[in-house]
């Protein structure tokens, strides 16, 4: 999962990049990247950290023009490297530049076609730099000195039209424009608005999440639709367009359990809202499956269950409780890329205040359980911290599956929840209860919020894949590639080839 954003403004687009990849920064921690416009000319910088680390004064400066793209990076596919992070660039046509979210499905097929058949090298293994090229190829097709919008809906259309998967895409056309571009299920999200500057001239922003536009003063238009391409050209225009027969409208589901910021709006729908009734529906299942609990307080991991967690505390009129002190300089354990170190940062990023749990009953609530090591060393805490009866509660359903559209969850046997019972989890995690959200509830808390969309993308629960072509094979290979296995061995690479230099 990334977080991009692009901008036409009236001047310091680099600036309005900047401030804007902060508010974006829960979306990825391990690299960041800006590329400006300036009449014409790139300005380029990108490397591993955080936003704040990778951009001093001395960059910023560089990073002149009014249009430009901005990204930050959780990896998926590929690994962990400055060559690796985000805006990619192509010179031909016309300069490209690229920022992207999600996954392709139908990547390796795509690389080898790009080589043998439209004489393009890739140089990385991630598949947003086949996306950009494939998408430089379609608008070389076009065969024009200056684009027309025309020119670049018929290249997202040949994007569509050749790549699978979950992915959302902006491509800044060097001193032309910037479209924003979304897969024909929306499993990705995107929206867009706009603002009037100080000289009165319609200033444009495409983003991951509307607290993104939110944060610079812009007006959200809407979210970009299943299969559409938003292109703002230098002059401030506007023109959108579908490029694909959309197909059924699946948002992930996983945006609203724990990927998005609380106060962004996605497909129309309040995550903190959904979050909210996430909570209630907790509150209804444990009422109608425990009805004599002996639960004095609730208590929160901080910070994505939070919401949910004062909702069920509110439904069932038990206490709640901030138990945990969370490190804000610790970056996201389910982000970290090894088990190892997600192990070694959980203790480190978290912090029991023995008087909240002392002598009770007390019910932990998280978003969801994934590999299962953070949420067992957090009971292990509560019980350290004087706890007589350690309950957990997960606002998600059991995760059993691997994620292929962008999420890093690719190895089944990864998973707790995979090939186990929820009896099976509970003594695996050290927890005296738990208790999962069921499915059909977790659909409704974001249905509640648009009634208009019927489905959702929910494979990491029920292993059902929408763009239906997703088999054991290439699952298997995924599995290969991404499990910590085969991350710890790309370190290990990486670290062996930095000491012979």
């Amino acid at each position: 999962m990334c977080g991009l954003v692009g901008v036409v403004v009236s001047k310091d687009a680099g600036v309005c990049l900047y401030d804007t990849l902060t508010v974006l920064q829960h979306r990825g921690q391990d690299a960041a990247g800006i590329m400006t416009s300036d009449n014409g000319k790139l300005n380029l910088r990108k490397n591993n950290g955080l936003v704040k680390d990778v951009f001093r004064t001395r960059h910023m400066r560089r990073l002149t023009g009014n249009m430009g793209v901005g990204h930050v990076r959780y990896p998926t596919a590929g690994g962990s490297s400055p060559a690796l992070a985000q805006p990619f660039y192509v010179n031909s046509p016309y300069g490209l530049c690229l920022a992207h979210n999600g996954n392709l499905t139908n990547s390796k097929e795509l690389s080898r076609d790009l080589f043998k058949e439209d004489l393009r090298h890739i140089n990385t293994d991630s598949d947003s730099e086949v996306l950009l090229n494939v998408f430089a190829h379609e608008l070389q097709r076009r065969n024009k000195m200056k684009p027309l919008p025309e020119d670049v809906f018929a290249a997202v259309a040949g994007v569509h039209n050749r790549c699978r998967g979950g992915f959302v895409a902006i491509v800044m056309l060097s001193g032309y424009g910037l479209v924003g571009f979304r897969d024909r299920n929306g499993i990705r999200p995107l929206v867009f608005g706009s603002r009037e500057s100080e000289m009165g001239k319609k200033e444009y922003m495409i983003a991951s999440e509307s607290v993104a536009l939110d944060s610079k003063g812009f007006t959200i238009e809407r979210d970009v639709a299943p299969g559409e391409a938003v292109y703002i050209d230098t002059d401030g225009g506007l023109h959108t367009q579908l490029c694909t027969e959309p197909g059924v409208h699946t948002p992930c589901i996983f945006e609203h359990v724990y990927f998005a910021r609380p106060d962004s709006l996605m497909d129309g729908i309040s995550v903190y809202k959904a979050r909210m009734r996430m909570g209630d529906r907790l509150a209804d299942k444990i009422e109608r499956i425990r009805p004599a609990h002996d639960i004095d307080v609730i208590i929160p991991v901080p910070d994505t269950a939070r919401t949910a967690a004062l909702e069920l505390a509110n439904r069932l009129g038990l206490k709640f409780r901030e138990g945990f002190v969370k490190n804000r300089y610790i970056g996201r354990t389910f982000i970290m890329p090894g088990q190892s170190q997600r192990k070694k940062s959980v203790r480190q990023k978290l912090n029991a205040i023995d008087l909240e749990f002392k002598g009770k009953n007390v019910l932990l609530v998280d978003d969801s359980i994934v590999r299962g090591t953070t949420c067992k060393q957090i009971i292990q805490m509560a019980r350290d911290a004087g706890a007589a009866k350690v309950y957990f509660a997960s606002a998600a359903p059991a995760i059993r599956y691997p994620n292929v559209y962008g999420i890093d969850m690719p190895a089944a046997d990864e998973l707790i929840a995979s090939g186990k019972t929820e009896k099976e989890i509970e003594e695996a995690i050290g927890a005296d209860w738990l208790i999962y959200q069921d499915l059909e509830d977790l659909i409704s808390t974001a249905f509640e919020g648009n009634p208009r969309i019927k489905q959702y993308e929910c494979s990491v629960f029920n292993g059902e894949y929408v763009t239906g072509d997703v088999d054991e094979i290439y699952l298997k290979r995924i599995e290969n590639l991404r499990n910590d296995a085969a991350k710890a061995k790309k370190v290990s690479k990486k670290a062996n080839a930095q000491s012979r230099d």
